[in-house]
């Protein structure tokens, strides 16, 4: 432990190291003085020549298990100097010549690694997309069909796998010219393989309506007290029998919360429509039949706290 000054306890106080985390922690408080601090300094001690580029840790790049050779291939450089140039271009001509039973995989792995930082998504959605695609490659059945749909078809199923769904319009956005209709048709491909070969139902998770709302609201600059009441009036609606996609309800419930937020004031009905039709990726007829089916329940899902009785005789009639 070390001493530091800590802005809570307004004096110097220990300080605990959590090397797991790499935060920095009051002994006395428990604030966390520093986050995610990277320690860049050797794995081990290293008496290596520094004047050079030597790396001094002793790690190398992680292992993939999807891969035949876990992704650690070595490649054949060109180097420096001028003696030895033509054995290493002869080296790396056979190694180009080498067909590498993985580079498919590798294209479609980066692929999908760049739709996924596109959407903003972890790495734990990334993997199960890996995964997925590793299965139906193995199958050998997507021959002849377009890539770019069955990679952005798996990024959408490892999506709902993982409870952080996004809607086929998003996907569609990053996936490389691949349309609505041929990621829908690869991604019941997808699951049909896979079904018939694990021999059984696949699970794909739940959609609800409060998946998409957060998001939603941020593209839209909501406030905090805006979005929290629309995460209340969408919670309540699923008490309701509303037989509308949770997309759409999100939608409604975002058109309903903005008409009785006090920073819509001088925008017209027209423009909020077109505004949230663009955020959310639904049509402005749908939006307008699911505003539709909720405005008889204003009353019930709009909270308390954030809209009066009166105010709701404000939101324009269906």
């Amino acid at each position: 432990m070390a001493e530091t000054y800590c802005p809570d306890c307004k004096k110097s106080t220990e300080v605990v190291f959590d090397h797991s985390a790499g935060d920095t922690v009051c002994y006395e408080c428990g604030l966390v003085l520093e986050a995610h601090s990277i320690d860049e300094t050797s794995e081990w001690r290293t008496f290596a020549n520094e004047s050079g580029d030597n790396d001094p840790v002793r790690v190398g790049g992680p292992s993939n298990p999807l891969l035949t050779d876990g992704g650690l291939s070595t490649v054949i450089s060109k180097p420096n100097g001028a003696q030895g140039e033509f054995l290493s271009s002869s080296l790396g001509r056979w190694q180009n010549r080498g067909a590498n039973p993985d580079r498919s995989l590798i294209l479609a792995f980066r692929t999908i690694a760049n739709m996924a930082d596109r959407l903003g998504l972890v790495a734990t959605i990334k993997d199960r997309a890996n995964e997925i695609y590793k299965k139906v490659e193995d199958l050998k059945s997507i021959r002849g069909r377009n890539q770019d749909a069955i990679l952005a078809a798996c990024l959408y199923i490892a999506c709902r796998q993982e409870d952080r769904p996004r809607t086929v319009k998003e996907i569609c956005s990053v996936a490389n010219g691949a349309t609505k209709k041929e990621i829908g048709r690869a991604k019941e491909f997808i699951i049909r393989q896979l079904e018939v070969e694990m021999g059984q139902s696949m699970e794909m998770g739940t959609i609800h309506a409060g998946d998409f709302l957060r998001r939603f609201c941020s593209h839209l600059g909501m406030t905090n007290q805006a979005v929290k009441a629309a995460q209340e009036a969408v919670q309540k609606s699923e008490e309701l029998d509303i037989r509308r996609s949770p997309i759409s309800v999100a939608a409604a419930v975002i058109y309903m919360i903005t008409q009785l937020s006090e920073d819509k004031k001088s925008t017209d009905d027209k423009k909020l429509l077109r505004d949230i039709s663009i955020a959310t990726g639904v049509a402005e007829g749908t939006i307008r039949n699911s505003y539709k089916d909720l405005y008889p329940y204003a009353s019930r899902l709009i909270p308390a706290s954030f809209a009066k009785e009166e105010d709701l005789k404000n939101l324009c009639s269906p």
